[in-house]
């Protein structure tokens, strides 16, 4: 019996099929994704998705989908599916589905008859290639297998659309043939292990619909162009290895190298080991450079969620060597003390102010981690220096250390907080001035270099910075704290506070260093549960407010109206968990326990193996948003880390009380 089941009775019904979509990933940021029949529902969905370095990595859909016919007595059985208008499906290929399952790799089988076709998805380590693997499991008659490559060759945020620029021409190669429909990109390759006859049949399939892009208010049509197809008798028992790659390869070593890079393959065998395999694919190498996406399809590399996912990600599972890589990668590109928040690499864009204090929350888990905070302070001092010191002197959109201590940042029309969405100009959370989460990060951040400065007899350090955590608790206290609510602030705006209960505020309950004592550290908590916990995480505004939004869909404009407005966010339970152990320990393993197991019912719809984005602030709490983020994977990870830790130490006592009885 496998770990991630699926109704087998309800896979060829779509209603239930094309809400389930699958994700495999390498470490060169290609990656494939679609439904678990096989219907492309999203712009995003394809079979080999690849960033393209002469296009500033952004990622391009090179091979759409591929559509498989199984041959028997000139009998042709499609196995395609496609979505066209007015809710037309064609092929229905999806009637064949008998079994859909993802352990080591992703694989789908189809009946047609006395014939049984098993389809598997893998992606190669460190290259622009996916090999898909087809068995004949049965047949009773000799069987051709027809298969119908789908082309799109465009950015993965746009669609393609029939013209006469591309070039339809095609080059044979080894049991193959090279592609290259735009100069601008890099061709495309698509060979099988064993000599096949290509049939050239090139045209444009017009109207390919993708239903997620069209409920998201998108642009949904497309036109995706075939060359032909490839046709060659399967016997029983064989299996073939079809790969499509950004580089032409030798169809000889597909079978040994589909066997390497599968026995590296964590299976998806317990809920941990999916959490495990989901946290590896959003690392992206490049040569010494190790960066993580924050979340698929849609997402690149975002500075704030990078160092919010990174501990749960590397530390949870004991990769500290990942997680060092990961911290060296961002330094290198940090800017006058900020990181990029987004774009590309030779666009970043360095919009977030809270990412270099998530820096040093980052740092005190590695530092925790390696057991040498001593060696942390001397190799990452001059960039926590220069973070402090950028905030003290002032950085872009006004961020700046006041004279009470606080940070102060925000200009109009910016959202520079992780509630960032803004629309027509106008962010649909105005935080700017004193936020609680920054200034408490602020907090942390340079009590904690004070220490470390102080261990390390750096005293003109410590003579510059050491009058500041005093001015800085003092006054955050004045301005955030209401004894009377019982709770933070979420904002001030230099005239009047902003009591919306939010979720920012749980970080004065998990941080190492906290200006609220712990009987307001565990106030704060409380109104928390109280009002925004949810079993997906907590919502990003209490429901009793009239702002409140329930649900997450929509357009973009309705979507980012909901998205900080209830929405609600696993990541935000990995603070929430460890201020609760803090206070309740063994008496608060069982609640968050809960929270955490809940969430494995959640693993076999939307992401399938992975948790998603954000989830409906109403119940019954819907995935939505991406179908695999970084830090909603991290901090259940890390959550899992800490239960373990409490158990561990839990059993201590009675083992020691178990050795002095045997005495």
């Amino acid at each position: 019996m496998k770990y991630l089941e699926f109704d087998r009775s309800k896979l060829t019904n779509l209603e239930y099929s094309t809400h389930r979509e699958f994700l495999r990933s390498n470490r060169a940021g290609s990656y494939a994704s679609s439904t678990i029949v096989g219907c492309n529902t999203r712009k995003y969905h394809g079979l080999l998705i690849s960033p393209v370095e002469s296009c500033q990595n952004e990622r391009f859909v090179f091979l759409s989908t591929l559509d498989e016919s199984i041959i028997q007595r000139e009998a042709r059985f499609n196995l395609g599916i496609h979505k066209y208008g007015e809710e037309v499906y064609c092929p229905k290929g999806h009637k064949y589905v008998i079994d859909f399952e993802t352990d080591y790799v992703t694989k789908i089988t189809y009946r047609v008859g006395g014939v049984v076709l098993s389809k598997e998805f893998l992606m190669t380590d460190m290259e622009e290639q996916v090999l898909i693997k087809y068995t004949l499991e049965e047949a009773h008659s000799p069987t051709l297998l027809r298969l119908q490559p789908f082309l799109a060759n465009r950015l993965i945020h746009s669609l393609s659309h029939a013209n006469l620029v591309a070039d339809t021409r095609i080059e044979f190669i080894e049991n193959g043939i090279r592609s290259q429909m735009y100069k601008s990109l890099p061709a495309l390759y698509l060979q099988l292990s064993k000599k096949n006859d290509f049939v050239p049949v090139p045209d444009w399939y017009y109207g390919i619909e993708y239903a997620k892009e069209q409920e998201r208010g998108y642009d949904y049509k497309e036109d995706l162009f075939v060359p032909g197809y490839f046709e060659f008798p399967i016997r029983k028992g064989e299996s073939v290895y079809f790969s499509a790659s950004l580089q032409e390869h030798a169809p000889e070593g597909f079978s040994r190298k589909y066997a390497h890079c599968l026995s590296k393959r964590i299976p998806r065998d317990s809920f941990e080991n999916c959490l495990k395999n989901a946290a590896q694919q959003f690392f992206v190498r490049k040569g010494h450079q190790v960066e993580v996406l924050a979340g698929f399809p849609w997402f690149g590399s975002w500075g704030r969620d990078t160092f919010i996912a990174l501990p749960g990600l590397t530390l949870s599972v004991g990769d500290i060597k990942t997680c060092k890589e990961v911290i060296d990668t961002m330094v290198g590109r940090m800017k006058g003390g900020l990181f990029p928040n987004m774009g590309s690499e030779d666009h970043p864009a360095f919009n977030s102010v809270d990412a270099p204090l998530w820096f040093f929350q980052a740092l005190q888990e590695y530092a925790q981690a390696l057991g040498d905070s001593g060696a942390v302070w001397r190799k990452y001092k001059k960039p926590m220096k220069a973070i402090l010191e950028g905030f003290r002197e002032g950085l872009p959109f006004n961020i700046h250390l006041d004279e009470n201590g606080l940070i102060w940042q925000g200009e109009s029309g910016k959202a520079l907080t992780w509630m960032d969405a803004v629309v027509d100009g106008i962010p649909v959370t105005p935080r700017a001035g004193y936020a609680v989460e920054i200034n408490l990060l602020w907090y942390n951040a340079v009590c904690w270099s004070l220490a470390l400065a102080e261990e390390a007899g750096e005293r003109k350090f410590v003579s510059e910075w050491k009058y500041l955590p005093e001015l800085t608790r003092s006054e955050f206290m004045r301005i955030f704290w209401n004894e009377e609510k019982g709770y933070l602030a979420d904002c001030h705006d230099g005239n009047s506070a902003d009591w919306s209960v939010r979720p920012n505020q749980v970080f004065a309950a998990s941080l190492m260093y906290s200006p609220l004592s712990p009987e307001q550290q565990k106030m704060v908590l409380d109104k928390v549960g109280q009002k925004l916990l949810t079993p997906r995480g907590l919502r990003t505004l209490s429901p009793s407010h009239p702002d409140y939004k329930g649900t997450y869909n929509g357009n973009q404009k309705k979507r980012d109206a909901a998205y900080h407005q209830g929405t609600v966010w696993p990541w935000l339970l990995e603070p929430y968990a460890k201020g609760w152990l803090k206070f309740h320990k063994k008496g608060g393993l069982a609640h968050i326990k809960n929270l955490v197991n809940g969430f494995e019912e959640e693993i076999t719809w939307h992401g399938v193996g992975s948790i998603s984005e954000i989830y409906n602030g109403d119940p019954p709490h819907h995935g939505r948003g991406a179908i695999s983020q970084a830090w909603s994977v991290g901090a259940l990870l890390s959550i899992m880390k800490m239960i373990k830790e409490m158990e561990k130490e839990m059993k201590v006592p009675a083992r020691r009380k178990s050795a002095g009885i045997l005495k």
